[in-house]
């Protein structure tokens, strides 16, 4: 089918892709423009794949202060080049991720990085509130399978749902910039302060493996 030059705009304006990406994406789509999008993400999660192994030395520090001052982040997330790290898109996604921390208070940056006493603490209260419903051993576990990946969802910043758009987790938000940008990009670590509050949240991606699941 035919797609047409505004169509391609407004999935550009939309999405951030590139042009030729866009139309693509719509002829796959057959001009839908929700799919589009969709097809769009899902290239860019494989275009982060491919370059997740790839060195990430420069980068950039952002910060976000939420309004009247009483929540502050500061957000280090690394790329391949300084040119990328300056880019406008580079500085827009640390703006989202720190507005993104500030509101969501997550613990640490990925599941890998949940410590071995979170885990255990908490799978087993899941444990004990499943076996307390008398179901059997295997549905048991099931549960608390289902509990943990809600768990991930509610404490890991790449787990969770974007604030700007709850269809969109961190990391795929992350995928589309590497995708658009063409290299890797990796959150490294963060810190949210509130005011009153002694016990500051401080995450960072953690080189080994904190626990085996």
């Amino acid at each position: 089918m035919n797609i047409s030059a505004a169509q391609v705009k407004e999935l550009r304006e939309k999405s951030g892709a590139p042009m030729m990406d866009c139309k693509a994406a719509l002829t796959e789509a057959k001009g839908d423009m929700e799919q589009a999008i969709i097809h769009l993400r899902k290239r860019g999660v494989s275009l982060a794949g491919k370059k997740a192994a790839r060195v990430t030395s420069e980068g950039s520090v952002g910060y976000y202060i939420h309004a009247g001052g009483k929540i502050g982040v500061l957000l280090e997330v690394n790329c391949e080049s300084d040119f990328v790290a300056r880019t406008d898109d580079f500085k827009e996604l640390l703006h989202d991720i720190s507005m993104h921390i500030a509101a969501s208070d997550p613990k640490f940056v990925r599941r890998e990085d949940v410590t071995r006493e979170a885990f255990e603490r908490e799978k087993d209260i899941y444990r004990d509130q499943a076996a307390a419903t008398g179901k059997p051993a295997n549905v048991i576990e099931k549960i608390v399978e289902g509990k943990m990946a809600k768990f991930y969802e509610e404490v890991c910043l790449l787990e969770q749902p974007f604030i700007k758009d709850q269809t969109t987790t961190i990391s795929q938000l992350v995928a589309t910039k590497i995708g658009k940008l063409g290299e890797n990009i990796s959150v490294r670590r963060f810190a949210r302060f509130k005011v009153g509050d002694a016990n500051a949240t401080v995450a960072f991606t953690n080189p080994v493996e904190a626990k085996e699941e």
